[in-house]
Parts: structure tokens; C-alpha cells; sequence
């Protein structure tokens, strides 16, 4: 063995790990990590313009594909505290990343030295784990037990901070011999799976709702393939989205006060059997625990041991990782469908099928109107966009109406912070999907508050030529909270909107505020305002040629209405309907009604 700097035997685990690039801002702490990937060459690195972003970027990059895991880096200080966020959102929605930050030097922590700062403690509550390494010889264990920490059990994020004279000391270490450790995930026994399929046997109008642990597991294709078994209709949670594809007759709409389809609602308040799958209950999936569970049994899978009766007590709870629970399940249904044990379940997947295609189920998509509403957007972003499409999003008017009009048809095709949902998300977490994945088309959606709170991380997709297209709906408001609002008889510091001095006399009328045209071609990118629905295909085909040629993101500003309110509730029995139910073929959800 060979006498190395510590920092260098954590690049050497980091590759061994799989890490190939990573996300984050050099400074004077950490610099000895950036010269550790530098000399051994083998780890790529995309510089953030906002520590925050980077963190973001290292989600949108997890969250891509299945095995990854990003790795987002910062100076000591702020750095580490502008990653919080990062790894917040991380930890909400069950997302492995790492954290790596620098420290000022061991014998100056106690001293208030300049920009040092208890990381770890202020980051615990957001991670699996959060350490400062004071030990030379046990970093490189430190990053080994951090990547067995993120893989293990329920995923989640890790920060390991690194004081600068850690990182320089040199130890003793032999990569050579280096194993990642084997990941522990529980998993479901034959027993759990027989009673599980007993109780879902015994009812009349079962459902599946699937959670955002099967594409973390990876096994959509085995909720799809116990779901035709059955003959079963799923409901997939907000971060379950594309477990089943939207066209598969088994799938049911989704659930929930804002981010649902009213078809969903009503089948969900139709059944009497729920068997959850990798979901945790959130409030915003099932509003009140009275309403969502009345008249119904229920059944939980969850990873985590303390997830099962966390929100309310199932009639059934079974620790286990989605994939080893859904082979039992297949395995069990299979056999009892061989020996005739299965309920024939073809009237209660045709009246599910029913409300999906009826208009009295289907919200308005198909106005003419000019400043657009938000409906039309997404109807032109189904007609224009194909099956393959990946969406990211956060929160606001603008994700709430995505879930409710867009469609997605795979796993890992519909990328959203769930819980956290911070704003300026979306620009950052694109990127990092590009950089997992250089080929698939990604359209990333935003409102214009989200839009700019870290518009800078635009200049990262110029810079290191990661294209995607940015759909912005531009309404000058905070959409969501000036709805929210409502509620106070108010409407106050919501307004986006101001007469900018720089814009000619028609644009201010228009009530624009911000340039972003200006802004978004001002940090190398392409934008195109688009007014009218009628001017949507061709701004995608415009921005497809730009990254084509120039490959940098394009922004398509769709201009909306000042006010419109979209669908949502205090209670899946209860949510308020804002505009006129489907009138005609144009609002249908179907390949059909998307192709003409």
C-alpha cells in the first residue's frame, strides 16, 4: 500500500462507488477535493452558478435514472447551508444524493474561524447522515459507509464535511481491494404476499395506489404486470407518475386535492380496497385520513418500518423494498390465478374505464382565448410532444396543472420535487436530468416566480451545452398563493407585474414585468415568446432546430391570462371546479384526441 492524501482516496471510492460526474462551486476549503478529481481524471464536474442549484442538479440526475446518484460539492459556510435545501427535498422525496462539503481546519472549529460552521448538525435533520471527519484514515470508510447508508433501506441523502487539513493528510489505503458494501433492503415474505392477495380477493372494488418507492425500485414493470393479473385498476400517486403508463386501461387518474384527475377521485371514493405500494399517504394525496379512508380497507408496503401507520393505521402493513414485495405479489397472483382464485373483475375495470373517458370527468382543455389559459398550454404540450417525453417541475398553478392535463407514459418520465417543492427548482433539476441522460427530450415547466428564482443556473446549460426545452407560463403572478388567498379575501404581494422601463409601450400593456426573453438570451440561451395557441408548434420545432445547431436550452414564454383558478380542494369529495367540463373531442385523454 502506498501512502496517499486522504482526499485522493475519496475520489478513488467515489469512482469505485460509480460517481462519473458531479455538481458544485469550487472555494478555498474544498479546492483539495477538486485537485484530487483533476489528477486522477476519471470524475467530470459541472460548475453551478448557485450552490443551491448544484444540489438540485445532483436530484434531477438521481432522480433520471435508476442506480444514480448525484454528488453535489461547496466550500465550507454558506456553501454547506445553501445545499440545505437541496437536501431537504432530497429527503422528502426519498432521493439519495451526497453532499460533500469543505471545513476550515480542525484545531480552528472551536474559534469562529472565517465561514466555519457545524454543517453536520444543521444538516441531520434533512439526511441519513450527516458527519464532519476529523480522522485522516477514516475518510475514504466515511464515503464507503455513506453510499451503504443512501442504498440501504428507505433512500435518502448523505453530507460528509471535510475540514481541509483532513483532506491534505496523508494516510495509508488500497483501492485495489475496495468493495462497495452490499445494500440492505427488507423485503416481503411468502406469507406477507399470500394474505396481502387474501384481502384484496375478499373485496369488491379494489384499487392499487402506486408510490414513488416503485420507480425508486425500480419495478414498474411489476406493478404493471400485478395490475393486469388481477385486473386491478392503479392510481399512481404524484411521484408514482408513469409507473403505469396514462393510456393503460387499468390506469385509473390519480388522486388527490390539486394534482388529480376528477375521475380518479371519484374511483378512489368508489372503492373499498386500497393496497399502497411504496407511497407514504401524503396530506395532499389523500386530504383528511376520515374522507380518504372511510368504507375502504387497506393495505401498506413501505420500506421504511415507520411509514406504516405513520399517517393512519392499515388493516395490513408489510416492511419491504416495492420490487421484493411486488415478486411475491406476482408470484401469488400468478398461482392463484391458475387455479381459478381470482374475482372476475371486468365490471369494475369497465366502470373505472367509464369515468376516464366520460366528459362529465374530464376538465376543459380546448380554449381559444387569447391572453391563453393554462388549459390550451398543455393541451398543445400533449399534442406536440410524444410518448418518450421527460417533464420536470416543481411546485405552483403551473405543476398542479400539469399533473391534472399532461400525460406521462413511463417510469422517470415525470420529475418533481413532491414534498418540499422549492421554488427555482426546476431550472437546476433539469439540467441534471440532461447530464444523466444526453438524448431523451426533456421539457422542463415552470411559472414565471418559479422561473426566476434560479434563472442564473441557465448559463450552466450554455456553458456545458446541456439542451432541454423550458416551458414558461407567464401570468405575473404568484398563481398558487394569490389563489390561496382567496380564502383571506385578499390579494396582496402577489403581483409579479411592474411597467419595466426597458420594454416598449405594447409590452407593458401586456403587463410582462420581467424581460425573460431578454434575460434567457442574455446568459446564452434561446427564448421565444409565444401569444397564441396557434404559435406553440411551431415555437417547439424553432427551439428543436436551436438545440439541434447551438445545443443550449430554449425557453418557450407562453403569455396566459392575469388570473385563472385551477382545479382543487379541501377534500377528494370536495375539490372546486373552476371551469367548464370537457365539451368535446379536443379534451379527451386519449392517443386518438392527441394525434388529430
Amino acid at each position: 500500500m502506498a501512502k496517499i492524501k486522504a482526499i485522493e482516496a475519496a475520489v478513488q471510492v467515489l469512482e469505485k462507488e460509480g460517481v462519473s460526474i458531479t455538481f458544485g462551486v469550487p472555494g478555498a476549503a474544498i479546492n483539495p477535493l477538486y485537485a484530487a478529481m483533476k489528477k486522477h481524471g476519471g470524475i467530470g464536474h459541472i460548475l453551478a452558478r448557485h450552490v443551491e442549484g448544484a444540489s438540485h442538479m445532483a436530484e434531477g440526475y438521481t432522480r433520471a435514472e435508476a442506480g444514480n446518484i448525484g454528488v453535489c460539492i461547496g466550500t465550507s459556510g454558506p456553501a454547506g447551508t445553501d445545499m440545505i435545501t437541496g437536501l431537504y427535498s432530497a429527503s422528502a422525496d426519498s432521493i439519495p444524493i451526497l453532499c460533500i462539503t469543505g471545513q476550515a481546519p480542525r484545531a480552528r472549529l472551536h474559534k469562529e474561524d472565517f465561514q466555519a460552521v457545524d454543517i453536520a448538525s444543521i444538516a441531520k435533520p434533512v439526511t441519513k447522515w450527516a458527519t464532519t471527519v476529523l480522522e485522516p484514515a477514516q475518510v475514504p470508510r466515511a464515503f464507503q459507509q455513506a453510499f451503504h447508508l443512501m442504498r440501504s433501506g428507505r433512500p435518502g441523502p448523505v453530507l460528509i464535511d471535510l475540514p481541509i487539513d483532513v483532506q491534505l493528510a496523508e494516510i495509508e489505503f488500497d483501492i485495489d481491494t475496495y468493495e462497495p458494501l452490499p445494500a440492505y433492503k427488507p423485503a416481503a415474505s411468502r406469507k406477507q404476499a399470500e394474505k396481502a392477495i387474501e384481502m384484496l380477493g375478499e373485496s369488491e372494488r379494489p384499487l392499487i395506489v402506486s408510490g414513488g418507492g416503485v420507480i425508486n425500485a425500480d419495478a414498474s414493470d411489476l406493478l404493471v404486470e400485478l395490475a393486469e393479473i388481477l385486473n386491478v385498476p392503479v392510481i399512481p400517486t404524484l411521484m408514482g407518475w408513469g409507473t403505469i403508463p396514462d393510456d393503460h386501461p387499468l390506469m385509473a387518474g390519480m388522486c388527490g386535492l390539486q394534482t388529480s384527475h376528477r375521475y380518479g377521485n371519484a374511483t378512489m371514493l368508489a372503492s373499498d380496497f386500497v393496497f399502497g405500494i411504496g407511497n407514504r399517504w401524503a396530506n395532499r394525496h389523500t386530504g383528511s385520513v376520515e374522507v380518504y379512508t372511510r368504507g375502504r380497507k387497506f393495505v401498506h408496503v413501505d420500506i421504511e418500518p415507520t411509514q406504516i401507520g405513520r399517517v393512519f393505521a392499515p388493516d395490513y402493513g408489510i416492511v419491504s423494498d416495492a420490487k421484493a414485495a411486488l415478486e411475491q405479489f406476482v408470484a401469488v397472483a400468478r398461482e392463484w390465478k391458475a387455479a381459478g382464485k381470482l374475482k372476475d373483475r371486468s365490471a369494475w375495470v369497465s366502470e373505472c374505464q367509464g369515468r376516464k373517458n366520460s366528459v362529465e370527468y374530464l376538465r376543459k382543455t380546448n380554449f381559444d382565448n387569447v391572453p391563453m389559459k393554462p388549459q390550451r398550454v398543455y393541451q398543445c404540450m400533449n399534442r406536440n410532444l410524444d410518448r418518450d417525453t421527460t417533464y420536470v417541475s416543481t411546485i405552483g398553478l403551473s405543476q398542479i396543472a400539469g399533473a391534472q392535463f399532461l400525460h406521462v407514459y413511463k417510469p422517470r418520465r415525470w420529475i418533481n420535487c413532491g414534498q418540499a417543492g422549492p421554488l427555482g427548482w426546476t431550472v437546476p433539476a433539469a439540467l441534471g436530468v440532461r447530464a444523466a441522460d444526453p438524448k431523451r427530450k426533456i421539457v422542463a415547466l415552470s411559472g414565471d416566480y418559479d422561473f426566476q428564482f434560479m434563472i442564473e443556473e441557465l448559463a450552466v446549460g450554455a456553458q456545458f451545452k446541456l439542451p432541454y426545452v423550458h416551458v414558461l407560463v407567464n401570468n405575473s403572478y404568484l398563481g398558487l398563493i394569490r389563489q390561496a388567498q382567496r380564502a383571506f379575501s385578499i390579494d396582496y404581494c402577489v403581483q409579479l407585474a411592474f411597467d419595466n422601463i426597458n420594454m416598449s409601450e405594447d409590452e407593458v400593456s401586456r403587463g410582462y414585468g420581467v424581460d425573460h426573453v431578454k434575460v434567457v438570451e442574455g446568459l446564452g440561451c434561446k427564448a421565444i415568446r409565444v401569444h397564441s395557441p396557434d404559435e406553440f408548434n411551431a415555437a417547439m420545432k424553432q427551439a428543436e432546430a436551436w438545440m439541434a445547431e447551438h445545443q443550449t436550452p430554449v425557453v418557450i414564454e407562453c403569455i396566459l391570462e392575469r388570473v385563472t383558478n385551477i382545479a382543487m380542494g379541501t377534500e377528494i369529495d370536495n375539490v372546486v371546479e373552476f371551469e367548464d367540463v370537457a365539451s368535446d373531442k379536443a379534451d379527451v385523454p386519449s392517443a386518438l384526441a392527441m394525434l388529430d
